[in-house]
C-alpha cells in the first residue's frame, strides 16, 4: 500500500495530465473549429456578394417585358421574350461567332509572342535584359486611356478600322502574358535545357520541343486567361468598330438608346454573351489555378 502511495505522485509529475490535456485539446479544438465556421461564413457572403449581379442580370432577363424593373428576388412568372426579342432583332449568332473567333485569335497571338519573349528573358542573359524586362512591366501598368489615342490613330494609318484586326494588332503583346510565362520557364529545369544543348539542339527547336511540351498547363491556362480577357473587352472594339452589329460586346449597347432603354432585352443580351465565357471558365477553371500556384504569382 505504501509502494502506491510513493508511486502515485511520480506518475503524476512525471507526466502530464490526461485530463488536462484533453481538455485543453477540446478548447483547441473548438477554437479551430469556430475559426474555420467564421472563415467559411465571410467567403459564403462574399461569394454571394459577387454572384448576385450575374443572378440580377438573368432574373431580369427571364421576366416578362412590362415586368423589367420589377424588384422582387424570384422573376415570376418566368418568361423568354426577352430572349426571342434579342434572338430576333440582332444578329446575335454571328456576333457570338465573330467574337469568338476574335478573341481565340488575339489568345493565340498572345500566347505565341509570350512563349518568345518569356523564353529570351528567362533563358539568355544578355546585355539590357533587365530594362527590357522592367518596360514590360511598366508597360502593363500605364493605364489603357493613355495609349487609346495613339493606338487609334495607328489603326487608323493601318486602314483596319472597322475590322477585327484593328481589334487584335494593338494587343498582339501581353505585358501580363510575359510575366507569366517568365516566372514558368525561370523554374523550369535547367539539366533539361543543357542536354538539349548537349544533343545538338538550336534554341528554336528547344523551346518548341523540350520545353513547350511540358509547359502545358501553363499555356492552358494563359490562352484561357487571355480569351476570357479578349472576350470581356468593351471599351476598345466600341471604338474600333463602326458596325454596331459586328462583336457581341457592341451589339448590347444597341438596346441602350435616348429613347429609353430596354432592360429586359439588354439583360438577354448581357446573358447571353456571358455564358459561352461562363461556361469555360466552370470546366477550365482549375488550369488557371495551377498556373498562379505554379507561378508562385498572388
Amino acid at each position: 500500500m505504501a509502494f502506491v502511495i510513493v508511486a502515485a505522485p511520480v506518475a503524476v509529475t512525471g507526466r502530464a495530465n490526461p485530463l488536462q490535456s484533453k481538455v485543453e485539446d477540446l478548447a483547441v479544438g473548438s477554437r479551430s473549429h469556430v475559426g474555420v465556421v467564421v472563415g467559411h461564413v465571410i467567403l459564403i457572403a462574399l461569394a454571394l456578394f459577387s454572384i448576385f449581379p450575374v443572378y440580377w442580370m438573368f432574373a431580369t432577363a427571364l421576366r416578362a417585358p412590362g415586368d423589367a424593373l420589377d424588384q422582387t428576388l424570384l422573376p415570376w412568372p418566368l418568361s423568354v421574350e426577352n430572349f426571342a426579342y434579342v434572338w430576333n432583332t440582332v444578329p446575335i449568332g454571328s456576333m457570338l461567332v465573330n467574337t469568338f473567333v476574335m478573341s481565340l485569335i488575339l489568345a493565340a497571338v498572345q500566347l505565341f509572342v509570350a512563349v518568345l519573349a518569356a523564353y529570351g528573358f528567362a533563358v539568355w542573359d544578355f546585355v539590357g535584359s533587365k530594362f527590357l524586362m522592367f518596360l514590360f512591366i511598366g508597360s502593363w501598368l500605364v493605364p489603357f486611356q493613355v495609349t487609346m489615342i495613339p493606338n487609334y490613330l495607328l489603326v487608323s494609318q493601318l486602314g483596319l478600322l472597322g475590322t477585327i484586326g484593328g481589334v487584335v494588332v494593338p494587343q498582339l503583346a501581353g505585358a501580363f502574358a510575359v510575366l507569366l510565362m517568365v516566372q514558368h520557364m525561370r523554374a523550369f529545369p535547367r539539366e533539361l535545357l543543357e542536354a538539349a544543348q548537349l544533343d545538338g539542339r538550336s534554341s528554336w527547336s528547344t523551346l518548341w520541343t523540350v520545353v513547350v511540351p511540358n509547359m502545358k498547363p501553363a499555356l492552358a491556362a494563359l490562352g484561357i486567361m487571355g480569351f476570357i480577357s479578349a472576350w470581356n473587352e468593351y471599351l476598345w472594339p466600341a471604338l474600333i468598330m463602326r458596325q454596331g452589329d459586328a462583336l457581341i460586346q457592341v451589339g448590347v449597347r444597341s438596346f441602350l438608346s435616348a429613347e429609353g432603354n430596354n432592360w429586359g432585352a439588354t439583360m438577354a443580351a448581357a446573358g447571353l454573351a456571358c455564358v459561352p465565357v461562363l461556361l469555360i471558365y466552370i470546366f477550365l477553371q482549375r488550369y488557371v489555378v495551377d498556373a498562379f500556384v505554379r507561378s508562385g504569382l498572388k
